[in-house]
């Protein structure tokens, strides 16, 4: 291991020991009960993102409410660290987020389980400039990285799955992202971003869907490597959008979580199959291209789970990964954090 990447684990060590303060600051204790009434769950997400598109179709096609489980308050939190100190804190049930908010909760609260599978593709591209003077996008996986060296690569921000792309491509040819790029942080938003790769601020981006498909739709830039096209052998099917929530809530509403996996399983047979799923998704990501949602709406069907649960394979991708770049210094593994009826 070389000492570039020991001091960014290092960095990412302290990182997680702030998240750890943060969770434990609003937890009090790590086994705290749920706060809502029988029958409810509150459910909070990070965003209106593509991984979470399934609970606002079962939401508006009323599957919740079929099922048995009525949906409290359902908070926006912004973050993974605030979903995780939300959950703690019992103000929600179930969280949503991607398997890095999980594994993070899991190394302050070891009780921390999966519950639906939302996502089973890294969602994440590099999305490079017009003016980007490299070879072209069907170029050899090397030969692109190494175009990156010594370019502006716009992230989300530190500790990201957006940043941790970047670095698990340097160090695959050998780099270091710390060192051999600029990593500029940009924050979540989609607009932002790509007025930061238009203005030229940045040369490229590593961003999530649908901030790759807009730049394409409105000639800002183009997807240069991309996992969920197949570019990366290492990073195919990872698990990467889930709900999560700790064994007390899973056990207190057992019946409640059940309700809420079944309508989840209902809207993602939606998404595979149903043609006016398309006017739903128009509504839920209302500032994007129809020509973007085109693009988008076939890839989010092959980035649905196969079927429900978590198979193994997939998982073991995923921790795999956040270990190598030190997202997550010490994963649990797939039987940790899978529950036994979940497991595939």
């Amino acid at each position: 291991m070389t000492t570039a990447t020991n001091t960014r684990r290092g960095r990412l060590l302290v990182a997680a020991s702030a998240l750890s303060a943060l969770v434990l600051s609003v937890s009090g204790c790590a086994d705290r009960s749920s706060e809502t009434a029988e029958g409810t769950l509150n459910v909070g997400q990070i965003s209106d993102s593509v991984a979470f598109f399934a609970l606002h179709v079962a939401e508006e096609r009323g599957y919740f409410e079929e099922e048995g489980v009525e949906l409290g308050e359902r908070p926006r939190l912004g973050t993974g660290a605030k979903v995780a100190a939300a959950l703690q804190s019992g103000s929600i049930d179930l969280g949503a987020g991607v398997l890095t908010d999980a594994l993070n909760m899991h190394g302050t609260d070891d009780s921390t389980r999966l519950v639906s599978n939302l996502v089973e593709k890294y969602y994440v591209d590099i999305i490079v400039g017009e003016d980007f003077d490299g070879p072209a996008e069907d170029a050899s996986l090397e030969d692109r990285i190494a175009a990156l060296e010594g370019t502006k690569i716009g992230i989300t921000g530190p500790g990201s799955g957006t940043e941790a792309l970047v670095n698990f491509l340097f160090e695959r040819e050998g780099l270091d992202a710390e060192n051999d790029a600029e990593l500029v942080n940009l924050g979540g938003d989609p607009a932002g971003a790509l007025g930061a790769l238009e203005s030229g601020q940045v040369d490229a981006l590593s961003f999530f869907q649908p901030v790759p498909q807009q730049a394409e739709a409105t000639e800002v830039g183009s997807i240069y490597i991309s996992p969920v096209r197949g570019d990366i052998p290492d990073l195919e099917n990872p698990t990467h959008g889930v709900v999560f929530a700790n064994e007390s809530v899973l056990e207190n509403k057992s019946d409640e979580v059940a309700a809420f996996q079944t309508a989840i399983e209902r809207a993602n047979e939606d998404i595979k199959e149903d043609p006016e799923i398309r006017e739903l998704l128009a509504g839920y990501m209302e500032g994007i291209d129809e020509e973007a949602r085109d693009e988008l709406l076939p890839l989010m069907q092959e980035q649905l789970p196969p079927e429900p649960g978590f198979e193994q394979g997939s998982v073991e991708t995923a921790l795999e990964f956040h270990e190598d770049t030190g997202l997550v210094s010490d994963p649990p593994g797939y039987e940790e954090i899978v529950p036994e009826d979940l497991r595939r």
